[in-house]
């Protein structure tokens, strides 16, 4: 996966607004203001590419057990948090569906109100 491909995937989804709310070089999306993905652009451009995704706590320690290049969120909770190695061992049919994974813990998290506002 390219970086432009995941920019697309994540904006693509209903209500994700980009952010840069540590600094200008970790790109962060958000729905309803809450984050779902973050990546280092830097770490892009130096060829060492990975995403910080939400995941439910069960699910993420079957994906650490499964894959050497996902492991617990880096700077981020261990448990709600996977930090995914992009173009190494894990496919990129699977980085999609983890992106959406993330997006729909989020959306689950909010309130009825947030969600009915989100989805109409």
């Amino acid at each position: 996966m390219n970086l432009e491909t995941y920019y697309q995937y994540c904006l693509a989804k209903k209500g994700v607004t980009e952010h840069f709310p540590f600094d200008e070089d970790t790109l962060v999306f958000k729905v309803s203001g809450k984050m779902f993905a973050l990546t280092s652009l830097k770490e892009w451009e130096a060829g060492n590419p990975a995403l910080n995704l939400k995941s439910d706590p069960d699910y993420g320690a079957e994906l650490r057990a499964e894959y050497d290049d996902i492991q617990p969120g880096y700077h981020m909770s261990k448990i709600h948090w996977n930090t995914i190695k992009v173009n190494a061992g894990v496919p990129d049919q699977l980085l999609k569906e983890l992106i959406t994974h993330s997006y729909e813990q989020v959306v689950k998290g909010l309130t009825k109100k947030q969600r009915e506002e989100l989805l109409g």
